[in-house]
């Protein structure tokens, strides 16, 4: 019996065992993934580089008379207007000066006239010969001597009236007022060049940017072309603009220790956006490209030997293509080679796929909005729905090629394997 009772167990143990072996292996279960479409657009062709806001003037006001400073008519930090009044020197020394100079002008144009008045009675005389022709040259020789006199005694009136105006120092370009420098009261010297206060112009204002020597060429072809390039300047993390402008012009040579170049662009700031000796980070638009295919930045996957995207076929299978790419910016890539118009690609949960994996394709939820908007509704899922719990529709990770382990790049340029 015991014999019988072990026999029994063996053959059950060795028929389910055998029916282990023959049973078909568990299909996967479709991954859920998120996609884009490859569509037809614009992309520009951009010049990057590092920049600095540069005022185009940069006013250190002084002053060209000595004197008290009696009075400042403006705040720091004030925006003042071409013209418009800043500090008073006391005026009265020079006000002294221009009335003494006025009364020994009417002094030598009286002595001036008396001398006319003789030289006319000299020529009368001269043809009776009642006096000699010594006197008549000597008469003459002191009338233009007075007219010297006059002449020097106008210039010492014109010398004055300078100096008053100098006494009243006005804004020589439209800006902003800097911190004072010297307070009211104080005595302030021409020689001793000290400054009274620093006027910086704002509006416009100009961002020197540089750009490596093998972008120089292409730049200047535009601008032989007679073409406007226009420059953006964005916050230190490249993200917002701050500012848009044109290009003005480039330096006269190149840096041959970083070999770059600098250029100038010129920008309205009406808005008061850019403030000197601001860091930027200048782009310049070179060349717009049209109609070309892109896709997002997320969806291109690259390892050691080449770079590809991962292809959804019509039986919601995914493919591995290889591209090449063109022009990059911060969103989106063009593909030169490799895909067309309508192709859909993987955007997020490359992480798990291979080369014929099943997928469930959603689309972000701002494009199925958008194409509802348009009446074309997505085929597929929304990325808020079917959504696994364990975030898997969601992973940017860059995948592998096909097997091995290879490196890939994310959409944010980190690096990751894929055994």
């Amino acid at each position: 019996m015991v014999a019988l009772i072990l026999g029994f167990v063996a053959a059950l143990y060795w028929h389910r065992a055998a029916e282990r072996q023959t049973k078909a292996p568990r299909t996967p279960p479709p991954i859920p993934v998120v996609v884009a479409q490859a569509e037809k657009g614009d992309i520009g062709v951009y010049v990057t580089g590092l920049g600095t806001v540069t005022p185009l003037n940069t006013i250190t006001v002084t002053t060209r008379v000595d004197g008290q400073l009696m009075n400042v008519y403006y705040k720091e930090g004030d925006t003042v207007t071409k013209g418009e009044s800043l500090v008073e020197i006391d005026p009265r020394p020079f006000q002294v000066q221009l009335e003494q100079a006025q009364g020994q002008l009417a002094k030598d144009q009286a002595a001036l006239q008396n001398a006319q008045i003789d030289l006319q009675r000299y020529e009368q005389l001269i043809t009776k010969n009642a006096v000699s022709q010594q006197i008549l040259e000597t008469q003459r020789s002191t009338v233009t001597q007075a007219q010297a006199t006059i002449k020097t005694d106008q210039a010492n009136i014109d010398s004055a009236q300078l100096n008053l105006t100098y006494a009243h120092i006005t804004a020589p370009i439209s800006g902003r007022i800097g911190l004072r420098l010297v307070d009211p009261g104080n005595f302030v010297s021409a020689s001793s060049n000290t400054p009274l206060l620093v006027i910086t112009q704002l509006e416009p204002i100009s961002v020197i940017f540089t750009i490596p020597e093998q972008q120089v060429p292409a730049v200047r072809a535009a601008l032989r072309a007679n073409k406007s390039l226009p420059v953006d300047a964005m916050d230190r993390d490249a993200q917002n603009v701050i500012g848009s402008g044109a290009l003005t012009t480039l330096d006269n040579q190149i840096d041959p220790t970083t070999g770059t170049l600098r250029l100038r662009a010129t920008m309205p700031n009406k808005d008061d956006a850019l403030f000197p000796n601001q860091f930027v980070n200048a782009r310049m638009l070179l060349q717009k490209k049209k109609g070309v295919t892109l896709i997002p930045n997320a969806a291109v996957q690259r390892n050691a030997q080449t770079t590809f995207v991962y292809r959804v076929k019509d039986d919601q299978s995914v493919e591995i293509r290889n591209i090449t790419l063109g022009t990059v910016d911060e969103q989106h890539s063009e593909v030169a080679m490799g895909l067309q118009p309508h192709d859909i690609v993987v955007t997020q949960g490359v992480d798990r796929l291979q080369p014929g994996s099943k997928v469930v394709p959603m689309w972000p939820e701002d494009e199925d909005t958008r194409r509802r908007e348009q009446g074309n509704p997505a085929p597929v899922a929304t990325s808020g729905q079917n959504t696994p719990k364990n975030g898997q529709g969601n992973q940017q990770n860059g995948s592998s090629g096909q097997g091995g382990k290879t490196d890939g790049r994310n959409s944010n340029g980190s690096a990751g394997t894929k055994p």
